[in-house]
């Protein structure tokens, strides 16, 4: 029974490299050089050759070499990231890479100019949000349309019911009492009122107001929005300012809260408390189309 061949010596791997480098160097590829050898262990392959460069026909084409040149090529030109960026459309990430080994361009303006120049740019895209905000609202406003009473009457219901004063178990005070400070969501209240017919000589207004604010300015503004005479209203309700709280309403715009009471209103209430607990139920039910919003 033959011997089997023991391990090869080292100079049995010298051999065989000198062999695979001048392959390689012929210009053979590593598949090229593992069936002229016969040798079929990848690791060893790859030891053989380690420090040649493959011939230039086995390499793929990169699809960003040309984007990596003229990247280059701006660098050296003086371009910024932004300016590659924007002549190139690839990511600072990647000229990063590109160019991380070329010498920075000198500066072409001071800190100062060039603060300047994205604050310039900043607001430009600032104002542009604001636009886009804008129309989105003026768009969605449009869409809403004219409402049928009864649609009218559901938001109102639901407006007292997130706004409004509420009965409690342990304190029943059927008043039907709306405060807010949003001219809004008054001017909804109050159009809700009427569609429910409730007759001016029926509401009260009170303002309620922190004591460091123009007090007579808020109520001469909320007396012209209910369309009354400043001194129809109830007295004005000042609230004590708390000199550990830090207030942000404040300013010019702040004119503090109305106070919207219906007189006689045990029924009313009873009937609005029923109604939002209908609409409860009804959220619940299926087969409802989705809403475009």
């Amino acid at each position: 029974m033959p011997t089997p061949p023991g391990p090869r010596r080292p100079t049995d791997f010298e051999d065989l490299r000198r062999q695979a480098v001048a392959l390689r160097r012929e210009g053979l590829s590593l598949r090229q050089i593992r069936d002229h050898l016969k040798i079929h262990n990848n690791d060893l392959l790859n030891r053989l050759v380690k420090g040649e460069p493959p011939p230039d026909w086995t390499r793929r084409p990169n699809a960003k070499d040309d984007l990596r040149e003229r990247a280059r090529a701006l660098r050296l030109e003086g371009g910024t990231y932004d300016q590659i960026q924007l002549e190139l459309g690839c990511s600072k990430s990647s000229i990063s890479l590109w160019v991380r080994d070329l010498p920075k361009p000198e500066r072409k303006r001071t800190r100062e100019e060039a603060s300047a120049i994205a604050r310039k740019g900043w607001e430009a895209r600032l104002r542009l949000r604001e636009d886009e905000r804008n129309q989105a609202k003026r768009s969605a406003a449009e869409e809403v349309g004219a409402l049928s009473p009864r649609e009218l009457f559901l938001i109102g219901v639901a407006l007292y019911w997130a706004e409004g004063a509420k009965d409690k178990p342990y304190a029943r005070r059927e008043d039907v009492l709306f405060v807010n400070s949003d001219p809004g969501m008054i001017r909804v209240y109050l159009a809700w009122l009427d569609l429910l017919d409730v007759a001016p000589a029926r509401v009260r207004y009170r303002v309620m107001i922190h004591a460091t604010a123009d007090i007579e300015g808020a109520e001469r503004y909320w007396a012209d929005l209910v369309g009354t005479e400043v001194h129809r209203l109830q007295k004005t309700t000042i609230k004590k300012h708390n000199p550990k709280t830090v207030r942000k309403n404040v300013g010019e715009d702040y004119r503090g809260c109305l106070v919207i009471r219906v007189t006689q209103c045990a029924d009313m209430y009873r009937r609005i408390e029923g109604a939002w607990y209908g609409i409860v139920g009804a959220a619940g039910s299926t087969g409802q189309e989705k809403c475009p919003y």
